[in-house]
């Protein structure tokens, strides 16, 4: 193998290739500004980005959101900024045709990599469902009875967050247990969002659960989560560095946080309720697990 510093270049004779290294650095070290533009909040398609983006370790962008995007003005005044700016890629979801075309066109005559989300997929379903699609955007943000029952779900969630209220939780859809820092609330208040109303109970040591919870385990789906010792001990850890808490040392001491999982472990096993592992899953992960069983029991 033949080194040439001067142009940073290995050459390998016998396949007769070479990689340039600067060339290398300047792919994975070159920033792209994706602008993401919607006719509506944008919800949709930032969901859909992260999820494209997650597929790329060396995608390095920053976004800029262009939200309630309706006229061809507004295209306009977004192509005329991106003109600035360099390695510029445009996603967009807009559900009017005439507006979408505008779209294609203007950023076809700038040479600017373009991308529709959602038209393929809206256009697929019209012709399964031999009907044409409505073609309204923020179609999914009306306010209507699936709205409300979301406000009225997030309302009970956090009213009935650690414990607080437990006098009605046969209203509950789920009602989740776990000791502290198990992800309860904010899995609780994922799902709030999702139309689920959930309660979230501490399994507390040297302390009986309540009665209540017992007495509507029967009527209610009660979930336990679980965690792995060792990645408990550095969240607690870190959240009393973080908020500043005077806590005892037992609540980050590894023994006594198995025997509090242990606790926890045996009172699940004891009503048979499903339980499930966060320890390496996200709260929307964790979310998707606790629906999926609500699903089976619910098509009992």
């Amino acid at each position: 193998m033949l080194v040439i510093l001067n142009n940073i270049n290995f050459y390998k004779k016998k396949h007769k290739y070479c990689y340039n290294y600067k060339l290398i650095n300047t792919v994975m070290n070159k920033i792209y500004q994706v602008y993401q533009v919607s006719d509506s909040t944008g919800e949709t398609l930032d969901r859909i980005f992260l999820a494209i983006k997650a597929q790329f370790s060396n995608f390095n962008c920053k976004t800029i959101h262009y939200s309630f995007t309706r006229t061809k003005n507004q295209i306009d005044k977004i192509i005329s900024k991106s003109q600035t700016e360099k390695n510029i890629i445009i996603l967009y979801t807009i559900v009017d045709d005439g507006l979408a075309k505008y779209m294609v066109e203007e950023t076809k005559k700038k040479n600017i990599p373009c991308f529709e989300v959602l038209a393929n997929l809206i256009n697929s379903f019209s012709k399964l469902l031999n009907q044409e699609a409505s073609r309204k955007p923020s179609g999914q943000h009306i306010l209507d009875d699936e709205y409300y029952k979301r406000i009225e779900a997030v309302q009970y969630t956090m009213s009935h967050d650690d414990g607080k209220v437990i006098s009605d939780l046969e209203n509950s859809d789920v009602v989740l247990v776990g000791i502290s820092r198990t992800s309860k609330t904010p899995t609780s208040i994922y799902l709030a969002n999702r139309g689920y109303r959930v309660a979230n109970i501490p399994l507390i040591p040297n302390k009986n659960i309540p009665e209540k919870l017992i007495e509507n385990s029967k009527k209610v789906c009660v979930i336990g989560l679980v965690c792995d010792v060792e990645r408990l001990s550095d969240v607690r850890r870190n959240r009393i560095q973080s908020m500043h808490e005077d806590r005892p040392s037992e609540y980050t001491n590894k023994t006594k946080i198995l025997n509090e999982l242990e606790n926890s472990k045996n009172v699940v096993r004891k009503y048979n309720w499903p339980v499930i592992d966060v320890t390496r899953k996200s709260v929307e992960e964790t979310a998707a697990a606790i629906i999926k069983i609500l699903d089976i029991i619910n098509s009992r």
